[in-house]
């Protein structure tokens, strides 16, 4: 599909983000939150407003930032993200404090002059999925015999 002029074309883009399923998260090299979409407000429950201009710090877990800001700082210094692209199940904290699981594929950002402008980062909310999982995997009324060697009822 093609535009007549550029003005058409990032119209196409802001609808693009603003409807996307998914949630869109653009941070600078400096990890300081530039675009959020709905879907990142809908999945973690800040808004645009509450978090651009802010640290990337309000959606990740205490116990995660430190290696969350090596890889960031890595990858802003070497333009190249570790997973390629790649999905990864991550954690993620929503404003109300709770944990949320969080399926993310992140990729380095170069300006049109080549520099790197920063890193996007895809997100889906997973944590239904990875509870309904775990309750399958060690739900209530499972026999002794289906739990790890080790399990003691203490573990529940």
């Amino acid at each position: 599909m093609t535009f007549p002029g550029r003005e058409s074309e990032h119209g196409l883009a802001q609808a693009i983000l603003a409807q996307a399923a998914d949630a869109v998260i653009f941070a600078d090299p400096e990890g300081v939150i530039r675009i959020w979409n709905a879907a990142a407000a809908r999945i973690f429950g800040f808004t645009a407003e509450e978090t651009l201009g802010n640290s990337l710090d309000l959606i990740i877990p205490d116990r995660l930032r430190p290696a969350h800001w090596t890889a960031f700082r890595r990858a802003m210094q070497s333009g190249t993200t570790r997973l390629n692209g790649r999905p990864t199940l991550t954690r993620g904290l929503h404003k109300s404090g709770r944990r949320l699981y969080v399926e993310m594929s992140f990729a380095v950002v170069r300006a049109p002059s080549g520099p790197v402008a920063g890193s996007v980062a895809i997100a889906r909310d997973v944590t239904q999925r990875q509870e309904e999982e775990r309750q399958r995997q060690w739900g209530t009324g499972s026999s002794e015999s289906s739990r790890p060697a080790g399990w003691t009822a203490q573990q529940s």
